[in-house]
């Protein structure tokens, strides 16, 4: 029988663990956070007392994509089809839970898995390299869980930002590189951009970036830029209190935008729609959008996402932030899909609910 889990499984799963995996087990603590407070289905199947496997997948609050993060079968168990059982049930779960696509990684040596997952629909779509604690590689695979599901671009390459407070260079970079690929990606690039396009003072901690700034950035480097504000103020503002730091947010833009006004940049004092960014996209400019960070990590900052394609349903974005402390990794953040009403609402900062675009195209021949 498959149910859901409870606290009273944790022993026994804790023991499935340790017979069924070398390393990476997940802990009794981790077991129990899921069972608690994570944003998770932990599914087992018993046979009177006996706990025969179990499969876990995470969800990723404000998008429509499950992750399949661990699946066990006791050793007695395997080829009598548990593992079958336990991925069609984590398959239905995810549906329920308004999910269009299931993403897993498994190690590139584990052919046993990968014939079952092959066998089920998914399909290979990268590797990550020394991705487990022994150094081996992981195969990454997906299944679409909606039929005709229009898929994603993949023109744009993925890149996590390495600071709390690189996420706009980082899209920044992610764009650039799917426009140019011999753009070469990594911290110094990172770290330039951020010091190039800083507002210099956010909530706490270091500046964030702001897009005119980021602008400036792509500009430079030879792309043609248009950038779509609501708001010709000065924007993040109301992140900070004193009065001394909002005078230099508003001097910082007001000098991005003195350098603005000498460039070809085309600056658009209203909001970018969901139709004219999805035009924008396929006559081949990339966006990137400043978001609100509440709706997917339940904390209050600006934060920026590149778009990577769009369907009937879906905006499909990567993000270049990954939560590792919510067991999470960089295919939880790659091509994320979020329902367009959901975009929608997320695409807005602060008290002002502030929008602020970026579309960046290859730079046309003079």
């Amino acid at each position: 029988m498959i149910r859901p889990a409870a606290f009273d499984d944790v022993e026994s799963l804790v023991r499935l663990e340790e017979r069924c995996f070398d390393s990476d087990r997940l802990s009794r603590r981790s077991f129990r956070y899921l069972l608690g407070r994570g944003n998770a289905a932990l599914l087992v199947d018993v046979e009177g007392d006996m706990l025969r496997g179990y499969v876990l997948v995470l969800f990723r609050t404000g998008t429509s994509l499950a992750r399949l993060y661990s699946i066990a079968v006791a050793p007695e168990y395997r080829g009598q089809k548990v593992a079958r059982a336990l991925l069609e049930r984590a398959e239905a779960v995810s549906c329920e839970r308004d999910c269009i696509a299931m993403r897993l990684e498994i190690r590139v040596d584990n052919t046993a898995a990968e014939r079952l997952y092959r066998a089920m629909g998914y399909r290979p779509f990268g590797t990550y390299p020394d991705y487990y604690e022994d150094h081996a590689d992981a195969l990454r695979m997906e299944k679409s869980l909606v039929a005709h599901l229009k898929p994603p671009s993949t023109r744009v390459p993925y890149y996590e930002q390495t600071l709390d407070f690189t996420c706009g260079p980082a899209t920044l970079i992610m764009a650039m590189q799917g426009l140019d690929p011999s753009i070469a990606a990594g911290r110094k690039l990172e770290i330039r951009l951020w010091r190039e396009a800083t507002t210099v003072f956010m909530t706490s901690g270091h500046g964030g970036c702001g897009p005119y700034g980021m602008a400036l950035s792509a500009w430079h480097r030879g792309f043609d830029v248009e950038i779509f504000v609501n708001d010709p103020g000065a924007l993040f503002v109301d992140s900070v209190r004193s009065t001394e730091k909002k005078e230099v947010i508003r001097l910082a833009q007001e000098d991005f935008l003195d350098e603005i006004r000498r460039s070809d940049i085309r600056v658009h004092y209203s909001a970018l729609s969901l139709d004219a960014m999805e035009r924008l996209f396929e006559a081949g400019g990339i966006p990137v959008v400043l978001i609100s960070s509440y709706r997917i990590y339940r904390e209050k900052f600006p934060h920026w996402v590149t778009v990577t394609g769009f369907d009937d349903r879906f905006v499909y974005v990567h993000d270049p932030y990954v939560e590792y402390d919510q067991h999470k990794a960089p295919l939880d953040s790659i091509n994320m899909p979020i329902l367009k009403r959901e975009f929608e609402g997320m695409a807005r900062y602060g008290k002002a609910a502030q929008r602020a675009a970026l579309v960046i195209r290859k730079r046309k021949p003079d």
